[in-house]
Formats: C-alpha cells, structure tokens, sequence
C-alpha cells in the first residue's frame, strides 16, 4: 500500500461533450421521472465521482493485481485497502445513482450513470465487478421477485450490506448452459435444496460484504432438458438467520488479470444443506433464462463499458508519455547527429497509433451514451407513446451486442497499441499499461464470448419486429448522411460512411438468404466480422456527428479560446477513422460475400500433425 498510485486517467471534457453537446442530456432531466436532478447536479456528479475514483479506487488498482485474492479457511479475502474501498463507494452513494427512489437511490438517467460506470471501472476494473455484480442481481429480484423477496433482499443489496453474484457456468459445459446439472428439490415449505458445481463465479466469495446472494440457475426434477426447463434461485451464502447455507468455495481460478476479482468454484450442497428460493414463486419455474437474461444484458453493457473505460486510461496513459518521453531526432533532421532529441509525440507512427486510439475510445464512448439515451427514452416513452418506446427498445436490443463485443475487443486492441507506443516502457510494469491489457482481455471472454454475442446480433436481434431495428438504425445513419453529404470538410468522409452503411445493409440481405436457404453453418463463420462491420459503421456515424458539432462549434468561438484544441480534435478523429477504418466495412462485405468454406471444409487431421 505504501507504493500505490493512481495512474487512471479520463477525459472530463469529452464526457461533458456527451453528456451535454451531443447528447443533450438536460433535456431528460427536464422530466419528472428524473426527480429534478438539473446540470449542475450531474456536472458536480461528473466530477465527485472522477476524484473517488482516482482517490480511491485507483490507488488499489496496482495492489489488488499485485497481491491479488487467496483462500483462507474457505474464505475468500480481498487485496488490501478493498473492504475500505467498499464502504467508502456506498457510503458516497455511487453505486445507487440508477436505483429507484424508493429503495434510497437517485434515479438517475442511464446516459449518466453509464459515465460513473466508466471512471469506476476504469480506475479498478476487478474492484468494480464485486458491486456491479450485486447491483444486477438486486435489479433482477427487483424485477421478477415475490413481495417477501424483496422485503428480504433488495435493501441490503442495493446498500452494500449484501453482495450478489449469478451462477450460471459448469465445469462440464461452460458456454452451453443448457447442459446445466445443477438440481433444485422441492422442500414440503416450498423452498428448494440446491445441489451442484458452478465455475468461473465472478465475485463468488469475498470479505466485502456481511452475505452474498447467488442467483443460480437449477433444473426441477421433470422440468424439459435445456434452457427451457432452468429456473432461476435466491441462494445466500448465509440463510436470513445468519447460519451457513452450504455454500462451499471449492476453489479459487488463477488468472491473466483481474486478480483483485475472486473468480470462483462454488459447490452448493455438498452436505445437503443448501436452500434456495424459487425467484417469484411458483410463476417462475422454468423461466430462469428469461429472468436472467435481464442480468446478462445489464452485464454486458458493463463489459462493453469496461473495455472502454481500461482503453482510454491506456490511451491517456499514452498520450502523456509521448508528450513527455524524447527520442530521436525529427525526421526532416534524421541525418543530422547533432539534431536534438524530440518527444516522441512528433514521429508520425506514434501519431496515427495516438490518433488511432483517440478515435476508437471516443467513438465507444458515444456509442455506449447512445445505447444509454435510448434506454432513457425508452423509459420517459413508456405508456405514453408506444411507438417510440418499440423505437428506443429495439435500439437498445440491437445496440447490446454490439457494446459489449465491438467495446471488448476494441479495448484490449487499445491496450496493446498503448503498450506499442510505449515501445520497451510499456512491456513494463512501471507505468501499469501491461496491466490494462491482461485485465482487457476477459472482457471478450465472460457475460458471453463475442461470438455468442455476434450470433445473438445476427440470429436473434436482425430479425427482431421483422427487421425494424436494424432498418431504424440504418435509417438514422442514412437521415445523417443526406443532411451532410454536402459538408465542406466532411463531405468526402460522410460519402465513405454511406457507403459503409450501404455494405451493412446488403450483407444483411445476404445473411437473410443463408438462413432461408438452410445455409446456416455459414452465418457462424461470418458472424463475428459482421457485428464488427456494424460496430465500426455505428462509430464512424457518431464519430462525424461529433465533428459536424465540433466544427459548427468552432465558428462560434474566438480564436485564442481554450476549447478549440478540444473540438478540432473531433474534427480529425472523425476524418481519421472515416478514411482509414470505414473502408474497411467495405471490404469486410467483399470477404463475406466470397462464401469461403475453407475452415469448415479443411480435414480435423489437416490442422496439424500433433
């Protein structure tokens, strides 16, 4: 603890860029719903929550990598400083800012607690999960619990005296849940002993809390085989009396990274003891998927927000070594021995990885405010304008996926381009980048490997509403294009995203045909660079939008104003992603349509002679 220090980083003004420029987020507050939280409450939320993060959370960062969690007595104990930490995130109220009133929360727009979410995780991504985890397993019992369950567990979840988790994961199946053994047995008193193993439990165990809730996934003897005979489970660590649950820790996994985050084996009923509750009483046999998926798809978007918020730390990281770190002389002096050094700032790779990461971090972040708009407007429509609630809902089911895979992969590829810019400094662990990267790479693992998610994008969410989502969401591209096309800086690069756009929409039909054509083991092999084809079309829109703003912007300020930098930054990120990565949207449709079968059709022995 004595060297700890906080090396996160983000950046204020592109927040408050989102949050009000683009954005516009005074205009949710300006409803009731928000309880009347005004702009300077959310600026001052902006900022509190920046400072606990670097104060608090970022300090332990290194420590809870270096020390890590271990097993004591079949307990687990959290890194240093963590059990602190805890008290002082609830205590500040951060962690009930989207919490409904009614349980002591804020309410608070999506648009803003996504935000909070980014510093939190950014700062200490493997503390973080801990409250996430609890906060998404209290909003699934909030949503589909029995009075009584409520009563019981939401107060204490939501505050921070009972953690939460979800079990979904067995050794013998791992992605595929259906094949889940855990059983559940009907008591006479209505309750249920649980028995089984579950693995990779995020948060499965720690000293953070007075008791942890697993929300686990069980099958009822005589419930169909799959998914949908699973019902989902209230199963503390401790009963409500406070005596032991047979909750055993079987385990603790050794990782890349997160290693302040007990990832853990969990057997449940090894003497026959443990009792669970079915969630919402008797209507909730067999609907443990539909309950759960309420937490996954919350998960997820906190995935996508993790990888965003690790990637632009890395970047700033970065960027400030660059400005700092001199070597070699400029190029136009490059044979000159007597030359001075320069900050490596002023070679032109480092600038286009610079500019390159500066692009794909702020274009993540738009489109995780963009989905966060959308679950706001979806919220503020509800019951009183059906179709623009179908309209914000169906984003957010499109939109989800795509934070949570295009988010994760792009953050590890940040990660190790911030390494890369640091040459030799950044393999090191003196300026924490490395960790940035071993603890990014989970991120497109867990809550669903990225396929999964690109297949949930193109078998499940394309065909929503008879494809209404998608055509919406390319409609607003194609509404932003025609407003633009002829802008006189932008112009060329919004042609090259109509262009990207169009690619999305013909694959789609292409898609569309495989899947009537019973050509379906081709989708599997095209799905991942599809969601990407879509996740960089999403960026390139938002990223331009930005700048069409920026440069507006521009016009209105004098010339020695200290935002300039800042808008003109938008400018050539937008531009820089436009020509340099949109094209490649393009390309990747020309791939797709080649129908390659080359890694279907290669022999099992042909792979290697090993």
């Amino acid at each position: 603890m004595a060297h700890a220090q906080n090396r996160y980083l983000a950046d204020l003004r592109d927040v408050h860029f989102l949050l009000f420029e683009q954005f516009r987020l005074g205009e949710l507050l300006a409803d009731p719903v928000f309880g009347g939280m005004d702009e300077a409450t959310a600026r001052m939320i902006v900022a509190e929550s920046y400072d606990f993060a670097r104060q608090v959370l970022g300090p332990l960062n290194e420590v809870g990598d270096r020390e890590g969690c271990r097993l004591e007595g079949g307990a687990v104990r959290t890194p240093s400083g963590f059990r602190d930490a805890w008290q002082k995130l609830y205590e500040a109220g951060w962690k009930t800012l989207r919490v409904s009133p009614d349980h002591g929360g804020q309410g608070a727009p999506a648009l803003l607690t996504v935000m909070v979410e980014e510093f939190l995780s950014g700062a200490n991504t493997a503390f973080n999960m801990y409250p996430g985890l609890a906060l998404g397993a209290a909003e699934v019992i909030a949503e589909y619990g029995t009075p009584e369950q409520k009563r019981a567990y939401l107060e204490p979840m939501y505050h921070g005296t009972f953690g939460g988790t979800m079990c979904l994961t067995e050794p013998h199946a791992g992605s595929d849940v259906g094949a889940a053994r855990t059983r559940a047995e009907p008591r006479p008193d209505g309750t249920f002993l649980i028995s089984g193993t579950k693995s990779f439990i995020s948060g499965g165990d720690h000293d953070l809390a007075q008791n942890i809730v697993h929300l686990v996934l069980a099958r009822v003897d005589g419930s169909p085989p799959g998914t949908k005979g699973l019902s989902l489970f209230i199963v503390p660590k401790l009963r409500l009396d406070g005596t032991p649950n047979d909750v055993v820790v079987a385990g603790l996994e050794h990782k890349m990274g997160i290693h302040g985050s007990a990832t853990c084996l969990l057997n449940f009923g090894e003497n026959g003891g443990c009792i669970g509750e079915l969630l919402g009483g008797p209507p909730g046999l067999n609907q443990g998927i539909r309950q759960m998926f309420q937490l996954m798809n919350s998960a997820r978007i906190s995935v996508g927000i993790q990888g965003l918020a690790v990637a632009s730390s890395a970047y700033l990281n970065a960027l400030r070594y660059a400005r700092e770190r001199k070597q070699g002389p400029s190029i136009r002096h490059f044979k000159d021995p007597t030359a001075p050094r320069v900050p490596i700032l002023q070679h032109a790779d480092v600038r286009r990885m610079l500019l390159d990461m500066k692009a794909r971090v702020e274009g993540i972040r738009a489109l995780v405010a963009k989905l966060a708009r959308h679950m706001d407007l979806a919220r503020l429509s509800q019951g009183k304008d059906d179709q623009a609630h179908a309209y914000h809902l169906g984003q957010v089911e499109l939109l989800t996926p795509i934070v949570k895979a295009y988010g994760s992969d792009q953050g590890f590829r940040v990660c190790e381009m911030a390494i890369q810019t640091l040459g030799g400094a950044g393999y090191i662990r003196d300026y924490g980048i490395e960790q940035y990267c071993r603890d990014a790479k989970i991120f497109s693992i867990y809550e669903g490997t990225n396929h999964i998610q690109a297949m949930d994008l193109v078998g499940r969410k394309l065909g929503l509403a008879g494809g209404a989502h998608l055509q919406r969401f390319l409609g607003d591209i194609g509404s932003f294009t025609r407003a633009q096309a002829g802008h006189p800086v932008l112009g060329p690069s919004v042609a090259v995203l109509g262009r990207a756009a169009e690619a999305v929409a013909s694959t789609t039909l292409r898609l569309l045909d495989w899947f009537q054509g019973g050509r379906l083991e081709q989708v599997p092999l095209v799905a991942n660079r599809f969601l990407e084809m879509m996740g960089e079309t999403a960026v390139g829109w938002l990223l331009l939008e930005q700048a069409s703003l920026a440069l507006a912007r521009l016009q209105e300020l004098p010339p020695t104003h200290p935002d300039r930098s800042f808008y003109e930054g938008k400018r050539y990120a937008a531009v820089y992603f436009a020509q340099n990565v949109l094209p490649g949207v393009e390309d990747k449709a020309r791939v797709l349509a080649s129908e390659d079968r080359s890694a279907l059709d290669i022999p099992d022995a042909a792979f290697a002679q090993v």
